[in-house]
Formats: C-alpha cells, sequence, structure tokens
C-alpha cells in the first residue's frame, strides 16, 4: 500500500439514502448502489491535480444493495470517487476492477475531463483477447472527479414562468456555442451559463418573443477518445456521463460546485425574465460505449444492472441508440436514478421540463417499445414530473423505433412529419396538399386519437441536428468532410433543395428565392398550430456550411457569429415581428383541435379551406399530385376556447394563402359581396410583413407569387360572411387523376 494511502478519517456507518455524497451540515454521507459487487472503496482527493488519492476507505456497510458511509470531518469541495470490487468476467457481463476510479453516478458536480490512455479502459487494449482481459494499471491520474457540493442557494423568490405549452415558443441553443464570440458578453462569461443569464441575452430572446430556450445537454458529458485523436470533441454533448451534475466546461466560475450555482443564477435571471428553461436530457446511454468502451463509472459499478446486456452473450450490449449501449430502464435502481436525476433538475435546479432524446429507447421492454412501459407510468403518477413540459424525440434506430404520434398524454414530441412534411411541400414535391393540411392545423391525424391536443405537436422545420435553415435552401446535399468521416456521417436525406446552386452563390436571382424560401417556412411554421420551436441562428440565417452533422464542430462551424449583415438583420427583424403577431393572436395557437366543421350550437366553422378559384376544397383536389396551393381560413370568433373565467377568447379571422408552384396564381378571395380584407404579410416582399397593408375586396384576386404565401386579415364585414366560397368563385381546372393515382385514393 501506498503512503498516501495511510491518512486515517473518522468514518461512522453512514445511511443508504439518499444516494450519492449529501452535505449534511456536520459531514458528508456517501451511499452507492450495487448488486453484484463485492466491495467498495471511498477515494479521497486533496485537488484536481492530485495523481491519487490521499486517503483510501472501505466502504463495509451496505443495505438493500446500496454501499454506504458518513464521514463527519468531510465538507462541501471534497474531491472523490469510488473502486469497486468483484469478478472481471465480461462473458458472463461481470466488468469490476478496482483499478479504475469511478464517479459516482449521483454526482451533483464533476471536475476535470478524461485525459485518455489506455488506462482509462478496464481491460488490457490491443490484447489478443480484446476485452477479456483485464488491465490493473490505475488510472486515478487522468480521470474527473466527483465533487460534494453545498446545495445552498438564494432563489430570491423564484417563480416558474408556468407558460401554457400551447403558448410557448421554443428556442433550441448550444450553451457554448450561442455565446462563444458574442462581444456583448463579458470575455470571461463567453460561452457559459452565465452568458444565457445575463442582461445582453435576456434582451436578445425577450426582443426575439422565445417563452423557453431548450438547451442541447448539459449533464456533465466526455469527449470521446475517437474524437479527440481527431482534435474533435464531443460538442453537442450527447455523450452523458454524470446525470445530475451541470456540464463542468460551461461554466464561467469554475468547476468545484460553482457550475451548480452558476446554471441556478441563469434559470433565476430567465425566470425573472419569464423565460422557461428546458433541458435536452440522454437517459438512453452513456458515454461508456460498447464491450470495448472506457470504464468511468456505471460499467465497472455494476454492468448488468446498468445496461441492457445480449441476453445469450451478455459481454455484448443491446444497441438501441447507435452509441454501442442502452441504459437499463427495466432495472428498479437504474430508472430509480433516471426519476431521481429529473426530480433534481426540477426541485434543485428549478428547470422547466426536458426533452428527451431517442425516446423510444426509454420505453422498450424485453418484447420491443411499450407504451405501458415503467417509465412512462412512473411519470405519470408523479406529482412532480407529470406537471413539467414532457417532451419526445419519439425515434430511436432499434426495430419499430419510429413512433411519431404514439406516446401517452401528458408527452409532447418533436413531430418529425411537420419538419418532413413542409420541406417537401415547399420544396416542390407533388402530392403534399392533404398532408400540409393536417401539420398546419396542428397534426389531428397523430394527436388526436389518444386525447391529446395541438400542443402535443413540437413543430420544427430545422433543429440542431440537420442542416441549419439556412443551408436547407442552399445545399442539395451534406458537406460534412470536416468531421473526419469522409462524409459518410449525417442523414442522406435531408429534403432540401438549394434553388439552383449548391452553396453560396452571388446570383441575384437565387438568393433571393432562398431568401424568400426561408420566409415561406418561419411563416408555415408559426402560423401552424401546435408549439413552434425554432433552431437558434436561423432567426437571422445561420449557416454550417451544409455540414447536416455538427455535433464535434467546437468552432465557427457551430458558434453564433454575432456580426450580421444587412440581409440578416433584415431576416432577423422579419423572425421577430412574426413571433410577435402569433403571440398576439390566440387563433394561432389554439389548446384545442379545429374541427372543420359547424360545431354543436354554432354556425361557425373554425377552419375552411378554399382553392385558388375561391371554392372550398373538393375530395378530388385534396387528393390530387397536381395541387400545390390552398387557402387556409381561420375564424377568430368561435367559441370553445375559453379564458379561466369562462369567456370566449376572440380574435380576428384571417386568410393563409401558400403556394409552392414555382408559377405565380391568382387568388380569388372568399365570402360574400362587400368585405375588405387587408394583406398585412407577403412572403415575396424582403421585409414579410408590409409597410402598409393592401386593402382588397372579396371576389378580388390576390397575386400570390411562385413559392410564397401571404396572409390576409378581414377588415370589414361580419365574420359569417367571410366564411362562404366566394361570391366571384371561378373555376379551377386540374389534370385529372391517372388510374394508379386513382387506386391509390382510394386506400
Amino acid at each position: 500500500m501506498r503512503g498516501a494511502f495511510m491518512t486515517s478519517v473518522k468514518t461512522f456507518l453512514g445511511h443508504p439514502y439518499p444516494l450519492g455524497a449529501t452535505w449534511t451540515g456536520n459531514g458528508v454521507n456517501f451511499a452507492i448502489f450495487s448488486e453484484h459487487a463485492t466491495g467498495v472503496e471511498l477515494c479521497l482527493f486533496d485537488s484536481i491535480e492530485a495523481t491519487e488519492e490521499n486517503i483510501r476507505i472501505p466502504v463495509n456497510e451496505h443495505t438493500d444493495q446500496v454501499w454506504h458511509v458518513f464521514l463527519p470531518d468531510v465538507r462541501a469541495g471534497q474531491l472523490y470517487g469510488f473502486r469497486v470490487s468483484g469478478p472481471y468476467d465480461p462473458e458472463r457481463g461481470l466488468r469490476f476492477n478496482s483499478s479504475k476510479l469511478l464517479l459516482d453516478p449521483y454526482a451533483k458536480a464533476i471536475a476535470g475531463e478524461v485525459s485518455w490512455a489506455d488506462e482509462m479502459f478496464g481491460y488490457v487494449i490491443g490484447g489478443e483477447k480484446e476485452d477479456l482481459t483485464q488491465d490493473f494499471r490505475d488510472d486515478a491520474w487522468g480521470v474527473p472527479k466527483s465533487v460534494v457540493i453545498d446545495t445552498g442557494f438564494d432563489w430570491q423568490g423564484d417563480k416558474r414562468p408556468g407558460t401554457p405549452l400551447h403558448s410557448s415558443v421554443i428556442y433550441e441553443l448550444h450553451v457554448k456555442g450561442f455565446s462563444r464570440v458574442w462581444p456583448d458578453v463579458p470575455e470571461n462569461l463567453r460561452g457559459s451559463y452565465g452568458a444565457l443569464g445575463s442582461p445582453a441575452a435576456i434582451d436578445y430572446f425577450k426582443r426575439l418573443g422565445v417563452t423557453a430556450i431548450e438547451l442541447l445537454p448539459v449533464h456533465a458529458h466526455i469527449d470521446d477518445k475517437v474524437l479527440v485523436d481527431r482534435g474533435l470533441t464531443n460538442y453537442w454533448g450527447y455523450n452523458t456521463i454524470g446525470f445530475f451534475a451541470p456540464h463542468g466546461q460551461y461554466s464561467g466560475t469554475g468547476q468545484m460546485g460553482e457550475q451548480v450555482s452558476e446554471f441556478k443564477s441563469m434559470v433565476r435571471s430567465l425566470h425573472a425574465a419569464g423565460i422557461e428553461v428546458i433541458l435536452d436530457v440522454v437517459y438512453n446511454h452513456t458515454a461508456e460505449g460498447n464491450h470495448l468502451g472506457p470504464t468511468l463509472c456505471f460499467r465497472g459499478i455494476d454492468n448488468p444492472a446498468f445496461y441492457r446486456l445480449q441476453p445469450e452473450k451478455p459481454r455484448f450490449y443491446l444497441d438501441f441508440t447507435g452509441t454501442g449501449n442502452t441504459f437499463n430502464l427495466l432495472h428498479p435502481r437504474v430508472l430509480q436514478l433516471v426519476m431521481d436525476s429529473l426530480r433534481y433538475w426540477v426541485v434543485e435546479m428549478h428547470v422547466d421540463g426536458f426533452r428527451f432524446d431517442l425516446a423510444t429507447t426509454l420505453v422498450r421492454n424485453h418484447e420491443g417499445v411499450n407504451m405501458l412501459h415503467p417509465f412512462l407510468q412512473v411519470i405519470q403518477q408523479d406529482p412532480i414530473l407529470s406537471n413539467v413540459k414532457l417532451i419526445a424525440e419519439p425515434w430511436d434506430v432499434g426495430e419499430g423505433g419510429y413512433q411519431v404520434g404514439n406516446f401517452p398524454a401528458p408527452w409532447s414530441e418533436w413531430n418529425g412529419k411537420y419538419r418532413d412534411t413542409v420541406r417537401s411541400f415547399w420544396k416542390g414535391d407533388e402530392g403534399r396538399i392533404g398532408e400540409i393540411g393536417y401539420r398546419l392545423t396542428g397534426s389531428p391525424d397523430l394527436y388526436q386519437h389518444n386525447g391529446r391536443r395541438p400542443y402535443a405537436s413540437i413543430n420544427f422545420v430545422t433543429a440542431h441536428d440537420g442542416f441549419t435553415l439556412n443551408d436547407l435552401v442552399s445545399y442539395n446535399d451534406k458537406h460534412n468532410e470536416a468531421n473526419g468521416d469522409a462524409n459518410k456521417d449525417g442523414d442522406n436525406n435531408n429534403l432540401s433543395w438549394n434553388c439552383g446552386a449548391e452553396g453560396p452563390t452571388e446570383d441575384p436571382q437565387i438568393n433571393a428565392l432562398r431568401e424568400r424560401q426561408r420566409r415561406n417556412f418561419l411563416t408555415t411554421l408559426f402560423l401552424s398550430q401546435g408549439v413552434p420551436m425554432l433552431s437558434g441562428g436561423d432567426e437571422w440565417g445561420r449557416s454550417q456550411n451544409g455540414n447536416n452533422n455538427a455535433y464535434c464542430q467546437d468552432n465557427e462551424i457551430s458558434w453564433f457569429d454575432w456580426t450580421r449583415d444587412e440581409k440578416q438583420n433584415q431576416f432577423l427583424e422579419f423572425t421577430r415581428k412574426l413571433i410577435r403577431f402569433r403571440n398576439a393572436h390566440p387563433v394561432f395557437r389554439r389548446p384545442k383541435f379545429l374541427q372543420g366543421r359547424r360545431i354543436r350550437g354554432s354556425e361557425i366553422r373554425d377552419v375552411m379551406w378554399f382553392n385558388p378559384g375561391g371554392n372550398e376544397m373538393s375530395d378530388e383536389e385534396w387528393a390530387s399530385p397536381f395541387v400545390r396551393c390552398i387557402g387556409m381560413l381561420l375564424s377568430g370568433d368561435t367559441s370553445d376556447v375559453l379564458s379561466f373565467e369562462g369567456q370566449p377568447i376572440r380574435d380576428e379571422t384571417f386568410l393563409l394563402l401558400i403556394n409552392a408552384h414555382y408559377e405565380p396564381i391568382p387568388f380569388v378571395l372568399p365570402g360574400q359581396e362587400h368585405l375588405e380584407w387587408e394583406l398585412i404579410l407577403d412572403t415575396m416582399d424582403p421585409n414579410g410583413f408590409l409597410a402598409e397593408a393592401r386593402k382588397f375586396a372579396s371576389g378580388d384576386d390576390v397575386d400570390l407569387g411562385g413559392r410564397a404565401c401571404c396572409l390576409l386579415r378581414l377588415v370589414s364585414g361580419t365574420q359569417a360572411q367571410a366564411r362562404e366560397e366566394s361570391w366571384k368563385k371561378r373555376r379551377v381546372e386540374f389534370p385529372p387523376l391517372t388510374a394508379e393515382e386513382e387506386r391509390a385514393r382510394r386506400k
């Protein structure tokens, strides 16, 4: 035994609950679960630079498979880790190795990063038997350490904004990339939690009009060795190693627990401005990878408990995530960890909701995807978690993994069908008109059947994963060469269109079309029922140079460039006006589905659909592959949406005209004679919103540009008079269906 281990320390028996390291004011309780371990040692470190522990304490007490000890002389700020003993027998799924220092799964703060070397792996790298030969070298010098924290914090009466989901506008961003090179933020805070809570950031969010920021993963994560060897990092952070700890590298004030206070301060400042905080969380896998991955935490504590192993070959992992492993939510202690983590972020860190990465993986049991999974049931009955925003990414890479529309209430979902339909429609693909009708009205075909509401649909055109909005209209193909994987990574199916040239061009016509397409996409997004999510930077046209998978690019490819040109500022102003307009008009953010028919006890039809001739859309037109132009009339005088006091929430009546044809189309305005409409938005105009509204009478033609949309408001006449076909309607000719198309329609 080395001399460093000879220091003595007073120990008490401790308690098995709560798990993790808990500072009680008169010492620290340590508790760690391991079902199959034969021994546990607690290691204390004097500093983050220490290459070995200064004391190693046997944890002799274990209750209900939890090992525990209380140290009366230890204080907040203490660095620690665990060594766990047991059989090293990978073919039985057991990978204990007490030579490896392990992070506490319940660590509230983690300091340091992995210094990659062969010692970080529990087996001999390069050995003939791969992971079957145990590595006995100590790795404490090169792995992160867990930190005991003091949870005390002055929340100053913090109140959650409590924005209803149907009134929410979500802004997805990366903590570091948002402010890394922002001159308006003090240099020491750039790229940090503190920057997001700064006056400059809050002013930006408020002026933009968003109600919530959704942060790419902030749970402590590590950079994979394969990326570090290429000079890259796991920038997005979907590589979690600590489900309770805010990522230390996003802290501008320190990693010895300061990151926790800085995160809380950020939330407090955002809440004071009425802005909610939603976390993108990754409980489907961990950073330890497959059977050839490192031993950093869960693998060395209890591999068969924490991971889904192949039943016939427990040396290998079930992988529904594409990352090498799957977290085992079928084990009660692992499910407990996930629930404890979620409650911690709500109760202690005051966050307002979660977006669950690859949520389908979380509801897989031994038979496959199961919407009666314990994970869903436990959340549903939890008095805290059932009342925050719960958003599923409803797919994974396993069989039957695409589950859009299938999660139960109260879950919302990233609506991948919305993204694909809107992209395909504006690209000009045939046969999309029926589906675009569903997507504009909150996707009732996906969500109405099981009692959910339009806000179950999180609508988005772009997200962190994929092209930016600017690149969506500038590239036909991905350009991921910078990722070092020969452009093989990233999705090939982008439904993008470069408008006539690949990448940046000096052609003014192509650039004008691209700008118009971006206005079309955002107009569609913010005037659809459901919850709009804007990918950070799209509001002014950020580009990643055609990279649709910038997960490893911690550089100018991903960072926001705050030096905007005149065109970018013009687009930013358009986006702000669009969001303000949505926020001002409840008819675009209804908490109930539109009926499209006369509502019982009323003659009001809340939504009507018109063709360019001013006629109501026919079944043949809905089914026609050639129709790419439609008008949607939304009535603002319906009485089915009530205020808290029970009064109907009224609005004006609007007509949205959309045309994905490349040619302009004259559109006959609906309604009885002597009505007046005003055109307030036309995406043919570089500003989008018109400086001066243009007046039209019902029956007039509005010149709807090619690949453009217009929004009109009823300004004279009753709303009931507007809910009729045009008094000057005309017949619209369109090619008849082929026999094959007719058969497809009947199906």
